[in-house]
């Protein structure tokens, strides 16, 4: 399990690639916002694909076409988005600000306490389904290195995905005007995996359904409502001070969100 909740406290340095299993480690003895009230997202997500069916050949024709964005600058891209605990950060240009966990305590505070929800949510189909990532079954060169604890976390669903997205969501609401820019940035974040070849297109599909659910479900908390509350005006703030983030490396950040990447 990736430590992001770690991650997320030093998220003003430049990120690094990572290699550990794409879902957040919630700090020890957190619970969360939603405990029991987490929706069954097993119950909610279509099935990981059958061996042999369309889904399955969809996923293996994507992998093996998206082999070829090896060491161009989407492949670059996908490597920085390996780190999922530089999500913020990694949304700066779409959301026009850089927010660190000096210049918004609370907005990061609700993000680091919604991990586990978005954990648990990840877990339970990724335990059932036990799916291999995309290379074990097809072969091919990925973006980060060919690690033991990489192999032994399974692919559906993508749990990088529906955290990055979860972010996502929550930043267009904290941002409304900045959300198909937010939007379009969380969606390249998820899909960077996929052009990664650390995850299949289903899997990566299935992530940001994961990330709605989850994000819906927490719209039902109080103390979520609360927090958001909190957030928005602390982002609202900050946007009005700055810092903003460099416009000649997000012209070109834009230039490869807009890039459809299969």
């Amino acid at each position: 399990m990736a430590a992001a909740s770690i991650g997320l406290l030093s998220i003003g340095a430049a990120p690094a690639p990572q290699t550990a299993p794409p879902m957040t480690a919630p700090p020890p003895g957190a619970s969360g916002y939603l405990g029991p009230a987490l929706p069954d997202t097993y119950a909610i997500l279509p099935p990981s694909p059958a061996k042999g069916s369309p889904r399955e050949k969809t996923d293996q024709a994507v992998f093996q076409a998206t082999r070829a964005l090896k060491d161009t600058p989407r492949w670059a891209l996908a490597q920085n988005d390996a780190n999922q605990a530089a999500i913020v950060q990694d949304l700066a240009c779409a959301i026009g600000v850089e927010l660190t966990p000096q210049n918004a305590p609370k907005t990061f505070a609700l993000i680091l306490k919604m991990a586990p929800d978005v954990s648990r949510a990840t877990n339970r189909p990724k335990d059932i389904y036990k799916r291999p990532r995309p290379y074990l079954l097809y072969g091919g060169d990925i973006c980060v290195p060919k690690t033991e604890s990489l192999a032994a976390s399974p692919d559906y669903p993508s749990g990088h995905n529906g955290w990055g997205w979860a972010i996502g969501l929550i930043m267009a609401e904290l941002a409304p005007d900045r959300a198909t820019p937010i939007l379009m940035r969380a969606r390249a974040f998820g899909e960077s995996r996929m052009v990664c070849g650390v995850h299949s297109l289903s899997a990566v599909q299935a992530g940001r359904l994961n990330g709605s659910i989850v994000v819906a479900a927490l719209h039902g908390d109080p103390a979520f409502r609360a927090d958001l509350d909190g957030a928005r005006a602390e982002v609202a703030a900050v946007r009005r001070s700055g810092p903003v983030p460099d416009p000649v490396a997000c012209a070109r950040e834009a230039r490869l969100v807009a890039q459809n990447p299969y």
